[in-house]
């Protein structure tokens, strides 16, 4: 009895305990709903309805002439919401419109897409994803033509969402220039550097969030729309841009190089007209565009010999030495305090010029006088490397400039060796930009113009900010010195380390570099080669500089690795450039006969025009065996000079009538084009050059 009581009791207590637990459910069921009602509805809409920002559409960046380098193209992901459209518009449509997307997507049949929207209708869903693809706007104008889509939004519940992609229609022309900005607005190159401008203003627009954590877009009157970025305008040649890399990979590839970069500016405004960096991919084949050597912090190295325009301009303008003054580099090697120094040559140059000493890039020569002269004063020599602005940043427009590195006479780690290898580009450091800006500078009569990359920002025919050229220093030498420094520079081309890109077409005038690799603390046998200069030397109108790092084989150095490189570039830009063709033919006239005593006679085939001369009793000499050939006058007669088109090269048909030099450059495989009547005055690809099959010529006529 006391054990059947004992139960009832534990039963009743258990009861009473869930009757009590179940009143407090029941009154907080009550209190939520009625006394905190409220509240809770409004945390629930805050949570399903937010204003999220719309990002605006980000800016153009162009070219010089317009062309688009990166833009902002519309794609769109296709979503609907399947409650909106009618019973008889649903059943009308949605047959065609299943077999309509199974055909564009063909990732799953016609009855699969019926059923995922009609089973989204039923469950009372708003918002369905159709497929994750995202589409373009010529895709969205099609398909919006399709049945229930072409209801519209509020009709057939079709959802466009607009997503923005970055394209860029050369690919990867410039690509580390144009650069990039992640999400999490880091980026490189033009894009980070000018984001503050591409980027526009965002807006604010009001979303549902649905099932699944997406985000529905709903339409309110208090949205905000965006603003669009700016646009930016920049100085780079998709021409001179496509010339330069072509011809950098070429020689990186058949050189095994560790990387290299092109710079070529306009010598007057500063303009950068292309500007490539290419560094071997991780995996050792093939090479892209990974980091701006040319102006960042990791293309800060010691140039080498290009360093020497630098020391000769020091010297002269000190006055106290001449050009033709002799000095003696002996057996190409001269002791500094503990160290050698010596030169590329194996038992050196002897008693040579100084003009002789910067064309052979001979290091005893130039660092013999740099010590001699300032070995005393050493903080004198520093002041021109200040005068030059050469010891900082030049303040270029896209972020991440390369500091330049160099040693104060202050300093604990000076020592007596380093004027003597400073004088040669050694203990220092600076980027390819900042050895261009200095040669630029000896190109354009002395002004040190600051590189520029952009020069304008812009909304529509709106100008928010133009960049103008800008002087940094106005003079860095006297016009004497000037004279002295563009003479030497020549004749490096036509008689010193450069003469093998030496041509009759147009004048170059650079300097050759070549510096070993330091690496752990030790010079290596691998080294930094670069050519540096402009053209045409009598009327500078580009300035450039290629740089090569480690490249393998024999001859790594500077005239046989780089200029090369330079002088492809040089020559197609000539080639392009009419303008520049036409100044330097004017200056050099073909020679003329003299037309009382002889007929105009300039070029063409031997026999032809020695048949015409022997009918007209003119004396005419020719000891060749070329077919085709020019005119020279000597002792009043005439003397046939070979032109040898048969080379595997573009050949000189300048004098020649319209049909020889159709003959002979159709079947070199290249395609004429012409203007003009008479003989060919001017030729668009320089006589000399390498070409590609049917590539174009223009030959002008007079």
């Amino acid at each position: 009895m006391n054990i059947k009581k004992s139960i009832l009791l534990r039963v009743r207590l258990s009861f009473l305990v869930v009757t009590m637990i179940a009143g407090a459910i029941f009154y907080r069921i009550g209190t939520i709903q009625f006394v905190e009602g409220d509240k809770w509805r409004q945390l629930s809409e805050d949570i399903h309805l937010q204003y999220r920002p719309v990002k605006a559409t980000r800016g153009n960046i162009y070219s010089t002439d317009g062309s688009l380098l990166a833009t902002s193209l519309p794609f769109y992901r296709v979503a609907m919401d399947p409650s909106i459209a009618s019973g008889a518009q649903l059943k009308a449509g949605i047959d065609s419109l299943a077999t309509l997307l199974s055909g564009f997507y063909m990732d799953r049949s016609a009855a699969s897409y019926k059923r995922m929207i009609l089973d989204a209708r039923n469950e009372g869903k708003k918002y369905l994803t159709l497929n994750r693809k995202q589409i373009g706007y010529q895709e969205k104008l099609k398909m919006m033509n399709w049945p229930l889509f072409r209801e519209g939004r509020m009709g057939g519940g079709i959802i466009f969402e607009k997503i923005d992609k970055r394209y860029r229609p050369f690919k990867n022309l410039a690509g580390r220039t144009v650069g990039f900005l992640n999400e999490d607005q880091y980026g490189v190159g033009l894009e980070y550097s000018f984001n503050e401008y591409l980027e526009g203003r965002n807006g604010e627009a009001l979303f549902q969030k649905i099932a699944g954590g997406s985000w529905k877009p709903l339409h309110d009157a208090e949205d905000i729309k965006p603003t669009d970025g700016f646009d930016i305008h920049t100085t780079l040649d998709v021409n001179i841009q496509d010339l330069a890399e072509s011809a950098l990979l070429r020689q990186l590839m058949n050189k095994d190089a560790a990387y290299g970069s092109v710079i070529v500016m306009e010598v007057a405004t500063g303009h950068i007209k292309a500007i490539t960096n290419l560094q071997r991919n991780k995996n050792g084949y093939g090479y892209g565009e990974y980091y701006n050597y040319a102006v960042g912090e990791q293309g800060l190295t010691e140039p080498g010999s290009t360093f020497k325009l630098l020391s000769m301009l020091a010297l002269l303008e000190e006055g106290k030495i001449n050009l033709e003054d002799s000095i003696d580099t002996g057996n190409g090697s001269y002791k500094f305090y503990d160290r050698y120094m010596r030169d590329a040559k194996h038992g050196g140059y002897g008693k040579i010029t100084v003009r002789e000493a910067f064309e052979k890039s001979s290091n005893v020569g130039i660092s013999k006088m740099v010590h001699d002269h300032f070995g005393h004063q050493p903080h004198r020599f520093i002041e021109y490397i200040s005068q030059v602005k050469l010891d900082g940043p030049l303040g270029f427009q896209i972020i991440g400039e390369g500091i330049p590195y160099f040693k104060n006479p202050d300093d604990k780690n000076w020592y007596g060796t380093t004027l003597p290898w400073m004088s040669i580009g050694y203990e220092l450091k600076i980027t390819p930009l900042q050895t261009l800006s200095l040669y630029n500078a000896v190109a354009n009569g002395g002004t040190l113009v600051k590189p520029m990359i952009v020069k304008q920002v812009s909304k529509g025919n709106t100008v928010e900010k133009s960049y103008r050229t800008e002087t940094i220093r106005k003079n860095i030498a006297s016009k004497k010195t000037l004279t002295q420094l563009r003479s030497l520079l020549e004749g490096v081309v036509a008689n010193g380390t450069a003469k093998n890109i030496h041509n009759e077409s147009y004048s170059i005038a650079g300097k050759t570099g070549t510096a070993q690799k330091l690496e752990n603390g030790r010079y290596t046998q691998k080294y930094y080669t670069s050519f540096v200069g402009y053209f045409p030397a009598d009327r500078p109108k580009y300035s450039a500089i290629v740089v090569i790092d480690s490249p393998k084989g024999f001859n790594a150095y500077g005239g046989d690795i780089s200029a090369p490189v330079f002088r492809e570039i040089a020559d197609k830009i000539f080639a392009q450039d009419l303008h520049i063709q036409e100044e330097s033919t004017s200056e050099k006239e073909i020679p003329q006969i003299d037309r009382e005593e002889f007929p105009f006679i300039q070029a063409g085939n031997v026999e032809e025009l020695q048949m015409i001369c022997n009918r007209m009793g003119i004396s005419n000499h020719y000891s060749g065996s070329e077919t085709w050939v020019k005119t020279k006058v000597a002792n009043r007669s005439i003397q046939w000079v070979s032109n040898a088109v048969e080379k595997p090269v573009v050949p000189d048909v300048s004098g020649m009538t319209l049909r020889d030099a159709l003959y002979i450059l159709e079947n070199k495989g290249l395609r004429v084009q012409h203007s003009g009547k008479g003989r060919v005055r001017f030729q668009s690809l320089a006589s000399g050059s390498r070409f590609e099959s049917d590539q174009v010529i223009k030959l002008t006529l007079r």
